[in-house]
This record gives C-alpha cells, structure tokens and sequence, in this order.
C-alpha cells in the first residue's frame, strides 16, 4: 500500500512515518510533503496514493485549500491538534481522523478502520466532500487576542494588526500604528486562527495582514520583498514558489 504524509512538523512527520511502518510495515510511504503548494504539485505530478494522512494545520495555511486545486479520491485520514468543530463532521462521516500527539492504539484503531471501509469498499469519496464544506462553512476566526501588557491583559483586535513575526524566539504582534505586543502562542497556531482572506504567512517569521501591504519590490531569484505601511526590523520576502499564491492572495 502507499501512502502520503502531508505534515508541516518535521518531528510529527517522522514519528508518524515510523508509526506507520510499525503498524503496517506492508505500507510505504511514497513522500512526505509540508506545504499546500508542495501538495498540489505532488498530487498534480503522481498517481492518487492509496491513503493521504493531512495535517489540518499547515504553515501557509488550512490543508483544505488542496481539495479547491486537486481532486482527491484517496481515502484520507486528518490529523489535529484541536478542531473539535471538524472532529463532529469526522464523526458521522467514512474518514477518521487522529489527534495529536499521535500514539499507537489510535493510529491502530485509523487502520484498522482504513482496512475494513477499503475492504468492503465503502469508502466514499461524496462523504469527503461533504466534510470538507461542512468545516469551510463553519470555520469560525480569530476577531481578538488576549495580549499582556504589564501587569493585565487587553484585548487586541485582529483588525489592527499589520504583522505578526518572530523575535529570537519570541512572537510579536505590530499594530497599524507601530505598537508592538509579545504573544504567548506559536505563529503557526496564530496563523491557524486568522482569516486567511485577511492573513497571509509571508514566510517562516512572518504573518502579514492585507490592510498593511503598501507595495513590493522584485527581489534576487524572483522572489518578493514586501513593504508594508509600518516599519519592520527586515526585510519581508516571499519565495519564488509562493509568489504566485501571495500575488493571488492580494488580488482577490
């Protein structure tokens, strides 16, 4: 059997890959892919797996952008770290899912049921669907953090910020008006909790928001610096292969 990871956590990617081999040495892991784009292409390029395993939650945004590029046939198992909305869709749907940090007994259980829906062939690709727009219809963002400031915490309004970004470890918000506030969560969860309409994650240090975008220079190996209307401690560049996907992005 092959099967496809689709995981953005190099250390979760790994564990999961050794899982499967442990559980189903029969399977092969035919590649492990990290990003949207890298998926699309990978799908684009090669034969339908026999099983996807998806991380709901990748770097430059939500899995379920794949399924708008990229007919998917492959029965698919999810895995999250804290969608409750669409562990109730997985519930009454032919997909499992599986919640991080992934242990044996459930990757055992996802199999199992793998095995008997393809063996009865009861898999059905119409349910897939249903799933998916059931979670896009019901996804609910991020309108407001809770920040510190001093000895309180303030609310603050997704609709002032203009970049999230990393500070030798640390997570940073920059409102429209310069002021800097320390967040508590990682950029990926950040980024999993705004309005992808509204966020775009530039790179690896870097959320912008559309609002402070001022304009962008063609930079060496076309990539993209962007500028923004605030001031930033670097330069903001986009990769060659996600410039079309920003330029997208800033179109719509």
């Amino acid at each position: 059997m092959r099967a496809l990871i689709i995981e953005d956590e190099p250390v979760a990617a790994q564990s999961l890959q050794k899982l499967v081999g442990e559980v189903s040495p029969a399977t092969e892991v035919t590649a492990v892919l990290q990003s949207i784009e890298e998926s699309i292409a990978w799908l684009d390029e090669n034969p339908m797996p026999d099983l996807i395993f998806m991380d709901i939650h990748l770097a430059d945004g939500s899995a379920f952008a794949i399924f708008d590029k990229v007919q998917i046939t492959s029965p698919i198992i999810f895995t999250t770290a804290y969608d409750e909305y669409a562990l109730k869709a997985f519930e009454v749907s032919s997909i499992d899912y599986l919640l991080k940090p992934i242990n044996r007994n459930d990757l055992e259980r996802a199999m199992n049921k793998y095995n008997n829906l393809v063996g009865e062939k009861q898999y059905d690709v119409e349910a897939l669907k249903q799933v998916v727009q059931t979670i896009g219809t019901n996804r609910r963002y991020k309108t407001c953090f809770l920040v510190p400031l001093r000895d309180k915490l303030v609310p603050l309004p997704t609709a002032n910020i203009a970049y999230i970004y990393i500070d030798t470890k640390t997570v940073k918000a920059v409102t429209l008006d310069g002021l800097s506030h320390y967040m508590s969560q990682t950029l990926d969860d950040i980024m999993n909790q705004l309005n992808p309409d509204d966020f775009f994650r530039a790179n690896r240090q870097y959320i912008i928001s559309r609002k402070a975008v001022k304009d962008m220079t063609l930079w060496f190996g076309n990539k993209l610096s962007i500028n923004l209307t605030v001031e930033v401690p670097e330069k903001i560049i986009v990769s060659k292969a996600r410039v079309s996907e920003f330029k997208t992005w800033l179109s719509e």
